[in-house]
């Protein structure tokens, strides 16, 4: 039976966006662990007495139950869980952030309990810690990694011949790094050592921190196919991000 005929109970989910529906209603887009991102309808979520009105808060884990036979499904219930801490400021504008690219490049319908995991981890730590660009780094990759697209970090494109770090290779989309030549200009230029530092999660050096920004930005702008994140342009300001 496919999930959009199923009742579905108590699916630990995250609202990510949500737009009012008629009259009293909203549509919530939310990412749930065991059947991806979902979209359910939420009767009379607008009403100023209604249950669910402050309930269906973005960044915070809710056990969601819902029904339906067609695409847009209609949300029976919905439980806060707790445990998650509120982001506020630079934290908040990051979530909000991730949350955009998940509703833009995941499919409906597709689950990714890995992705899950670790959206519900980012999320801790950007409540928690102060650098949220080397936060926002990790996501980016694994999000990218979970999602099919290729990123081979720690092989020359098409071989087994590892990254070397004191060389300098071109990062071709689709296809991966190769050894830079004089008269390369395809692709961008990249340091052997930013690969690696970004296939081991550490961008605690300042050069691979740059460049691993420049890579991602080129690969999320490449699968966004034009697409604008609007949220990137509101950090656009915010150097570190």
């Amino acid at each position: 039976m496919s999930n959009s005929k199923q009742r579905i109970q108590d699916e630990l989910s995250f609202v990510l966006h949500n737009y009012p529906f008629r009259e009293t209603s909203l549509v919530i887009e939310v990412f749930s662990r065991q059947y991806g991102r979902v979209p359910l309808v939420a009767r009379g979520a607008r009403r100023p007495r209604s249950v669910l009105r402050g309930l269906l808060m973005s960044f915070q884990p809710l056990a969601l139950s819902w029904f339906g036979k067609h695409e847009l499904r209609t949300l029976h219930s919905a439980e806060w869980q707790g445990g998650q801490p509120q982001l506020q400021g630079t934290a908040l504008l990051c979530g909000f952030y991730l949350n955009e690219l998940i509703l833009n490049l995941m499919a409906r319908d597709d689950p990714h309990a890995s992705l899950f995991d670790y959206y519900q981890q980012t999320l801790q730590r950007l409540a928690q810690e102060t650098d949220h660009a080397f936060t926002l780094r990790c996501f980016e990759k694994h999000m990218l990694q979970e999602l099919g697209y290729a990123l081979p970090l720690e092989h020359e494109a098409g071989s087994d011949k590892p990254i070397v770090s004191t060389q300098t290779y071109r990062y071709i989309l689709e296809h991966g790094a190769i050894v830079e030549t004089p008269d390369a200009t395809q692709g961008m230029s990249i340091a052997g050592k930013t690969l690696l530092d970004m296939a081991a999660d550490d961008y605690r050096d300042v050069n691979s921190a740059r460049q691993s920004k420049q890579l991602i930005r080129m690969l999320l702008d490449h699968y966004l196919a034009g697409k604008p994140l609007h949220t990137r342009e509101l950090m656009r300001d915010l150097q570190k991000l």
